[in-house]
Parts: structure tokens; sequence; C-alpha cells
């Protein structure tokens, strides 16, 4: 095959590449860019300055950890004098306890069982029989002016070790005497009239395993302190008899107890089913329950204006107030309900009968008044943090049931409080 004819412009490009090409290799050109060209790569490389690398600066991280979850005693130093509390030896067992065995403190626990038993016998007020079915036991009424009420350091004790849950007054008026419960099954006394004894007037027990959720003393019988447990016990430390007695178990929590006011011989107490059972002393043992909600009961209590009206709260969001001689065990019908619009953790009534206050987790307080509980008010109170829930339901309703003996604080003025005017109540 021929090859192709060039054209003039063709002939002549080729004819100045091989003239440049001669005129390069005169001159020597590509030698010399080569020698550059290395000359270049050998002082970048000498030149090249490798930074060192600076250490990082060691910073010290501090967890903020408590002694109790680091498994170490309290500091004494900045727990208002906090004593170590002696190791309970107290073993798993559904029989009865001995105090004794049952009891967590270093000194003698004798000076608390003879004021016991001392106030008992003197006690005034339960004189005579009472008529169990008249509804109108014998209290002891008062007036207070919360308004001078103040706070002493000398008045603040560390009584039980941890949290504490329920907190009672021995009902009376010749000793000052408070019980309390924490949740590790310790129930704990503070004899305020016997500081300066051995142990401060301090007196702990432990006659549960686990959180103690109520605690009653009935003033005609105070020789007899009942307590319950979330572990689904209820006990009766007997003073007399120096013995923490099991009147009770169960696989289900005890969540509150409760007695009438005029009988000492039968205990109330509910649970996590919407349950409430009655036990009686004299049989012996629980009589037939009562399916009262459809969720857990959290509190019970009894009127005093009329002994057989009974309120209950619950996590359902009612509250309801009943009439034990019209309460059938098939189907219960309360007399007067009230909604929150979530779980009720408390209702509680005034001392004389004629108010019940609740409390809910909707930052709500109920106060139901009337002749039958026809007038409902409501109030907010400020939860922000979400917490809280244990302290208001065991004071606050106490403190909103007071105000219909201790103040002249109407319905409606009660409706246009604040959540502050509330808590300086």
């Amino acid at each position: 095959m021929a090859p192709e004819k060039l054209t003039e412009y063709e002939r002549r490009r080729l004819e100045n590449i091989k003239r440049n090409e001669q005129m390069l290799a005169s001159l020597n050109i590509h030698s010399k860019i080569n020698d550059l060209t290395e000359s270049t790569k050998r002082q970048r490389a000498l030149t090249k300055v490798i930074p060192e690398k600076k250490p990082k600066p060691e910073i010290s991280i501090v967890i903020r950890t408590s002694l109790r979850r680091r498994g170490m005693p309290p500091d004494a130093s900045i727990a208002g004098g906090l004593k170590k509390v002696k190791t309970p030896k107290l073993k798993p067992t559904l029989g009865p306890i001995s105090m004794n065995d049952a009891y967590c403190g270093d000194a003698t626990d004798q000076n608390l069982i003879e004021s016991v038993m001392g106030v008992s016998k003197n006690s005034q007020l339960c004189s005579g029989d009472e008529n169990e079915d008249s509804g109108h036991p014998i209290r002891v009424s008062g007036c207070v002016d919360l308004g001078s009420l103040r706070l002493e350091p000398e008045n603040v004790v560390r009584v039980v070790p941890g949290r504490i849950l329920p907190v009672r007054f021995f009902p009376s008026t010749d000793m000052k005497l408070v019980a309390v419960g924490n949740e590790f099954g310790h129930v704990g006394f503070w004899n305020v009239d016997a500081r300066n004894e051995d142990g401060d007037g301090i007196y702990l027990y432990q006659p549960h395993l686990g959180p103690v959720t109520g605690i009653v003393v009935h003033p005609c019988s105070l020789t007899k302190v009942y307590s319950s447990c979330y572990d689904g016990f209820l006990r009766l430390m007997d003073v007399e008899k120096e013995m923490f007695v099991l009147l009770y178990s169960s696989n289900d929590a005890i969540l509150s107890i409760s007695q009438r006011p005029n009988d000492v011989k039968s205990l109330y107490f509910c649970g996590a089913q919407g349950i409430v059972n009655m036990w009686d002393e004299r049989a012996g043992k629980a009589l037939s329950p009562w399916v009262l909600h459809e969720k857990r009961i959290n509190t019970i209590d009894f009127s005093s204006a009329n002994t057989n009206i009974m309120a209950t709260s619950s996590t359902d969001g009612t509250a309801c107030i009943w009439d034990l001689r019209f309460v059938d065990a098939v189907k219960p019908n309360f007399l007067k309900t009230v909604s929150h619009k979530s779980s009720v953790q408390s209702a509680y009534f005034s001392p004389s009968g004629s108010c019940l206050a609740t409390t809910g987790s909707d930052d709500k307080v109920g106060l139901l008044s009337g002749a039958n509980f026809e007038d409902t008010s409501m109030i907010h109170y400020q939860n922000s943090t979400g917490r809280g829930i244990a302290a208001i339901r065991t004071l606050l309703p106490r403190l909103v049931a007071f105000i219909e003996n201790w103040t002249s604080i109407s319905v409606q003025e009660f409706e246009s409080m604040n959540g502050l005017d509330l808590a300086l109540i």
C-alpha cells in the first residue's frame, strides 16, 4: 500500500520539529534539566522539617459519686452526727421476731419499752368502753398558729439510715414519740423528751426486709404498733410482749394500712391489685377482700365524723369515698369519686371528717367538702422536677386537710390560691 502524500503544511511542520531537536541536542538542554530537577529534590529532602508531636496534657477526670454508691459509710463530720448503725441480725423468717433480735441500736431499748408502757397505762385519750358502732371516738382537738412554727437545729436528728417513707406520731399528749420507716425495712423511734438518754432517744429496729410502706398506732392501744412492707408482710410490734408478730404475708406488695378510729381489733390494708383487705384480730386472719379499683390502691383513710366512711386513692386516676356498711364484695358502689388526669397518690380526711384532700401526679390538689362531699375544688401546684411525689403524698394532704380546723380559709379562697401560698401554709 503506497504511503499517503504529505501536504505542504505537514512537510514544513516535520522539518521544523527535526531542526529544533537538533538545536536542543547541540545545547545539551535535556541533561541540564534532569540535573536541575535532581538537585531540587535533594535540597527539599534536606530542608524538610518534621514537626515534633506535643504530648497531650493529662486532664484529671473527677467522677462525682456518693459514698453510698461507692459502698463507703457516711461521713459523720458532715452528716449531723450520724452514728454508724449496727449490722442487723435479722434473717428472713415467717415467724415472730423478738424486739431484741430486731434491734439495731447501740444503747438499750429498755427506756423506750418502759416509756410506752407507762404512757399506755396513764393515757387519758380513751377512757371507758367505746361503742364500736357509734362512730364517734374520743379525740383530742386543738388550735395551732402555723405562722409561729419554726424549725430549730436541735430538733433535727437522723432516726433511720437512708430515705424515710412513712411517718407517724404517737397519738398521746403525754409523750412526744415519732415512728418512721425507711426503704431498708427499718422502723425507727425518736423520743423527743429523752434526748439526754443514751442514744439521744433514738431506737432502731429492722422487722422487715423491704421498704416499709405504713405505720399505724391506735390511740386506744399504744403498746401495739402495726407496720407493713412492700414485700407483702404485715407485722405487729407488741411492746408489752417485746415481740414483732407476723400477722399476714402475701406475694403481693402492701402499700398502705389504716385503722378505724373506733376499732382497735381490725386493720385495713391494700395492695397492688386494687384490693382492700381487713385483718381481724378476733378471727386471727384476713377476711374476704374487696376489689375497689382497677389498679393499685395507694392510701386508705377513715373519717372521724363517721367511721364507716372510708376513702381510697388509686393509680387508676380516681379517689373514692365508700360506706363500709354498703360495700358489696361482688359489685361495690362508691358514694363519691373525684378524678385526676393521672395517678392519685393520696386521699386523706380532715380531723373533723368534713373535708377530703387528694393529691395527684397531674400537679393538682383536690378538696372535697359539703354535707355529702358534693363540692369539689382543684388547685395547681408546681412540680416541674418530676420528683417529690412521695413527700407530697405523705405531707401535703395533711396540711391541706388541717386548713379546715386551723385556719379560716374558705373553699373559694382555696381555689384562688397558688402553689406558693400552699407551700407557705
